[in-house]
């Protein structure tokens, strides 16, 4: 089966040369062919280039005039299989509530665990499938998703084995992390260690005999697990083979980032709290910075610092974090929006970070995040548009026309 899309206006993030991430000034160069073609074959994308050297006949052929065409997004860090909305916490949220107060009045997480217990598989599966195809909608192709809502073993089981499930069923390309670390349960609020002997002593063991999970992570914040307990659960997850994806410094510098830096984490994300010691550790390291714009704006947050991020020299990553508490909407294009007006990313920037680096930060770079021969069939055709900048401009609007996986 072959594809073939000509007379695009605007060809993005074609390469073809093997580029892992992008980072500091380098974000702001987004390579993009105009007037051009691209095949896609079997699958795979087969080759690209200027309207004067394209193939005339495929399978099918779409006349892309006046359009764009992307990589599809890569949304690295999400809690979509979750059993209920959190409306209800949202009013708390206008009445002047913090997330952490919310969390203290077993709102938050423990709120989605006592829900997801009572939840039957197929339908976290049903509800978690429909999500996906939400986001697919607004351009993504690939998307990491956590457990975490479960908060005992047969819960965080319950979910991962749920994702197991979406990696058969859907088209898009999807990673498990495990996150049985995202808080305290009530019954181990004073017995932390009881907590995490369960999940290094049973969880794990059994997370790795049925190959559930591609990484680990830890909410290593301030009210959640300090830098000590994150590291001892992190090297229990090394002994098995899982690397780390860290939430870190969300609500405070609570030392997340040097964490994930010495334990070589895939990805350290929220970093609302960056400053100079924790932006050179990065720089030192292969850990992808991942910011979650829409979570700040959601929560009130003040925004992770993007731009002195990213003229130190550091790439970044962009995600939705899409959940039923933070961030309830899985909307990656709204992501670019609010990359560009409240972090002053460049429109470029925001799409390398959506594209490449995410890919990266989601560990699926080798396939995933550029157009280039013999990567996966993964693009968007945009609707008509004067520019790319006229995606994040235009923010409450979906200028994806037709998305093309595999």
């Amino acid at each position: 089966m072959s594809i073939l899309i000509t007379n695009i206006k605007g060809l993005v993030q074609a390469r073809r040369e093997a580029v892992r991430t992008v980072r500091g000034n380098s974000m702001k160069d987004l390579p993009t062919i105009e007037n051009a073609y691209l095949l896609l074959e079997n699958g795979l994308v087969h080759s690209f280039g200027p309207m004067a050297e394209s193939p005339e006949r495929a399978d099918e052929m779409i006349d892309a005039s006046g359009r764009y065409v992307l990589p599809c997004w890569c949304d690295p860090h999400t809690h979509i299989v979750y059993a209920g909305s959190r409306e209800g916490e949202f009013v708390d949220k206008i009445n002047g509530l913090t997330y952490e107060e919310i969390a203290k009045r077993g709102g938050g997480i423990v709120n989605s665990a006592k829900r997801l217990e009572k939840a039957e598989e197929e339908e976290l599966v049903e509800s978690a499938l429909g999500r996906l195809a939400e986001m697919e909608a607004f351009g993504t192709g690939a998307v990491e998703i956590k457990s975490g809502y479960g908060l005992s073993y047969d819960g965080e089981i319950k979910m991962l084995r749920v994702i197991r499930k979406l990696k058969e069923r859907s088209r898009l390309t999807l990673k498990a992390t495990f996150l049985g670390a995202h808080a305290y349960p009530p019954q181990y609020k004073e017995d932390h260690e009881g907590y995490i002997r369960l999940m290094i002593e049973k969880m794990l063991p059994t997370i790795a005999d049925g190959g559930l999970a591609d990484y680990i992570d830890v909410f290593c914040d301030r009210g959640f697990f300090s830098a000590d307990e994150t590291a001892r659960i992190l090297e229990a997850g090394a002994r098995y083979g899982l690397r780390p994806k860290i939430h870190a410094n969300e609500l405070d510098y609570s030392g997340g980032i040097e964490t994930g830096v010495k334990y070589g984490a895939l990805s350290v994300d929220h970093l609302e709290y960056t400053g100079e010691e924790q932006i050179q550790a990065l720089l030192q390291s292969e850990t992808m910075p991942t910011l979650l714009p829409s979570t700040a704006f959601f929560l009130g947050l003040h925004e992770p610092p993007a731009r002195r991020m990213i003229d130190s020299g550091l790439p970044v990553a962009l995600a939705t974090d899409y959940n039923p508490g933070s961030s309830p909407s899985g909307n990656m294009q709204f992501i670019l929006s609010l990359a560009c007006i409240k972090l002053k990313m460049l429109p470029e920037e925001a799409v390398n970070a959506a594209t490449i680096n995410a890919a990266y930060a989601m560990g699926v770079e080798d396939k995933m995040g550029t157009i280039a021969p013999g990567k996966k069939a993964s693009v968007m055709i945009t609707r008509p548009m004067p520019s790319l900048t006229f995606m994040p401009y235009s923010f409450a609007n979906n200028m994806v026309e037709r998305v093309i996986i595999s």
